[in-house]
């Protein structure tokens, strides 16, 4: 596309509006539009996708979204350093680039939605898990995006996929895999960032399940999984007292052993005990 070919290189565009990567912002630039396009095309066949994309930086990834045939792009970008440089890819691509500036973690991303609609970022990391829990706690549900495709550090995405039993499952393991199918793309080297973090990077894409089973309401599940994770070196029947004085009548009504340690209860189990505690709470 003429846009892609036309547009100066990355470099040039940073050095020219002076878009040094702030640390406070979580900024880390990808620069390989190689990469970016691996990235564009792992969101899967963007022709008649909106693709909402958070902390486009100098706009690699954006380029990158739009080349690979987003019918429209809505770039959130805090920095404003960064908004000459989305301009100059807007124009490229008329009518196809909306740049909202504002804090993404404030922002209801649902009302950029139009149609069929994506996330595909590299997420600054800073605020990574923040959005990730927002976007999966929704009470509309099944939600406004076909699908979330972000990047987070490898502990991160580690947790996020992460089985029961072992060490990496927790909160985010079991309510990422409750109300998505998330899923391990591959793997991304340090110095392929603009600076090099000094961790690797993982690609996750995250698919939206239309009918989390069991049924429990969203806020109970994520005081339960607060409750059990809160003391994860403890038992349930001890871990639990925070919800409740004797949580052994929650534990048999779930079919739960009270001897369990919350990383080995998988994520039906936390449902059953959600709408558990929601029935015993009725009850009251």
């Amino acid at each position: 596309m003429a846009g892609y070919d036309t547009l100066p290189p990355l470099r040039e565009v940073i050095s020219r509006h002076g878009l040094s990567a702030r640390k406070r912002l979580g900024q880390n630039f990808l620069l390989d539009l190689n990469l970016t396009d691996r990235i564009a095309r792992a969101g899967g066949p963007l022709d008649d996708m909106c693709v909402i994309e958070v902390g486009p930086g100098p706009g690699g990834l954006t380029r990158s979204l739009l080349h690979n045939g987003a019918r429209k792009v809505v770039a959130i970008e805090q920095d404003e350093r960064c908004i000459g440089a989305l301009e100059e890819i807007s124009t490229a691509y008329p009518g196809r680039l909306d740049i909202h500036q504002g804090n993404a973690v404030k922002t209801d991303m649902g009302a950029f939605a139009d149609g069929r609609s994506c996330v595909i970022s590299n997420l600054p990391y800073n605020i990574s898990t923040v959005l990730l829990t927002g976007w999966l706690t929704g009470d509309a549900w099944p939600p406004w995006y076909q699908h979330l495709t972000l990047m987070f550090q490898k502990e991160v995405a580690d947790r996020i996929v992460a089985e029961p039993g072992s060490k990496n499952f927790g909160r985010l393991s079991v309510l990422a895999q409750w109300r998505g199918a998330p899923r391990r793309l591959f793997d991304i080297d340090p110095r392929a960032f603009t600076p090099p973090p000094k961790v690797t990077s993982t690609l996750i894409q995250v698919e939206p399940r239309p009918d989390p089973r069991p049924h429990c309401k969203v806020g109970v599940f994520e005081a339960v999984t607060a409750a059990a994770f809160g003391q994860r070196r403890k038992m349930l029947r001890s871990s639990l007292k925070t919800l409740l004085p004797d949580p052994q009548p929650l534990l048999d009504a779930a079919g739960i052993a009270g001897d369990l340690r919350a990383e080995q209860v998988n994520v039906a189990g936390f449902c059953r005990l959600a709408a558990c505690f929601e029935e015993l709470e009725r009850a009251r």
